[in-house]
């Protein structure tokens, strides 16, 4: 039987995933959604009674870590589209007004986010402005007690900081809380609400590069680290057909196979094959499995570095598969291109990126994200990047 907060949390998860628009470039049906009515100016929401925005399940909140603020230097004319990056130490120069957002991480300096979200505020004509913030894991507190000081609107972040956030905020979504993770903060008003939009942005990345459903979907995911598990903890949630997990360090995918087991059960059968499973890292018993899988992803790392060894081989991918990788630099891994010479049809994790990034601007402001106008500066962005 699936427990009571697991179904509750996939509601909360369809209401994230609405608010990002469904105006796509892609031709494939979608299921329609909608923006949550407490983000909806007051004209546009219906008659039903829904609680203030504070007001969340105090039992599935997160308490901040009391830290001293710094003293902040004296603001700058820092321009807005500014692509200085800041620190801890530097940050007192971003101006308060447009309202400031960031991403933060360590290293920061490759982020792509800056690009499509300055592009996102441009085309809504919504003043902000959008920086780098290079955020050692150290000095995480200190950096967010200056944003809520500084009265950020909200921010992003990414590695290695999606763990500590979830400490460091006043609340957080129960998918947040599940994965362990926070990818996107929103400032409500001096209120700290962490939540985690990886999961529904790899979603709307299928979608848009393959025309699929992933509930449709049997499914092999390399890596079980963080984007792993988010990505795994989606697919059961979406009640794909069948999961397999994968690493190098069996007993992890083991353990996660166990907890998400009970999420994506089903009464439908599968002949030999159970619903989810973990298999050890062997080339051949991975090459047996992918008999049997429609879409495999590469949630490790391998493959950021020109020296990475691919992790599988052509022989062992075939050109029914759907192969995706969630680096976007480089362009193709070694996987990619593997999976490119078996007759695969591939994609990088650039749409993963630009779709997580647009959930997260819509939490920010209650409107749906200007996906082409994003789409076309993290295009630009990525190519110059090369």
């Amino acid at each position: 039987m699936v427990p009571s907060w697991w179904r509750v949390d996939r509601c909360s998860i369809r209401r994230i995933a609405g608010i990002v628009s469904r105006k796509r470039s892609s031709p494939w049906p979608t299921r329609r959604a909608r923006l949550p009515q407490r983000m909806l100016p007051p004209t546009a929401r219906s008659n039903r009674s829904d609680p203030p925005p504070a007001q969340f399940d105090r039992q599935s909140t997160c308490a901040i870590t009391n830290v001293d603020v710094l003293p902040m230097a004296t603001p700058s004319t820092a321009a807005p589209d500014s692509d200085q990056v800041f620190t801890l130490e530097t940050m007192g120069q971003i101006a308060a007004a447009p309202k400031p957002y960031a991403v933060l991480g360590y290293p920061v300096t490759h982020s792509l986010s800056p690009s499509f979200q300055r592009a996102a505020f441009g085309a809504l004509q919504i003043p902000a402005q959008y920086h780098r913030i290079e955020t050692p894991a150290e000095k995480l507190p200190a950096v967010v007690a200056a944003m809520k000081a500084q009265q950020f609107g909200g921010w992003n972040c990414t590695l290695p900081l999606k763990i500590d956030m979830l400490g460091l905020v006043d609340e957080a979504t129960e998918t947040a809380r599940i994965l362990g993770a926070v990818n996107t903060v929103l400032n409500d008003n001096g209120r700290l609400i962490g939540f985690n939009t990886d999961g529904e942005g790899w979603v709307a990345a299928m979608r848009e590069e393959f025309g699929v459903d992933v509930h449709d979907l049997r499914i092999m995911i390399l890596g079980v680290g963080g984007a792993g598990r988010a990505l795994a903890t989606q697919a059961a949630l979406e009640k794909c057909q069948r999961l397999v997990l994968v690493n190098r360090t069996a007993s992890r995918a083991q353990e996660l196979a166990a907890q998400l087991a009970p999420v994506i059960h089903s009464d439908k059968l599968l002949g030999a094959h159970a619903r989810i499973e973990a298999i050890p890292w062997d080339e051949e018993i991975i090459g047996r499995e992918l008999a049997d899988i429609d879409l495999l992803v590469n949630a490790t790392s391998s493959g950021l570095k020109s020296y990475d060894l691919p992790l599988l081989p052509a022989r062992v991918l075939s050109p029914s598969l759907l192969v995706y990788d969630t680096i976007y630099k480089p362009h193709r891994t070694k996987l990619l291109l593997n999976a490119e010479q078996a007759g695969a049809r591939v994609a990088n994790g650039l749409s993963m990126l630009l779709h997580q990034g647009a959930a997260a601007f819509s939490l920010w402001t209650g409107r749906p994200a200007p996906l082409a106008a994003m789409r076309s500066a993290l295009q630009q962005a990525a190519s110059a990047s090369v």
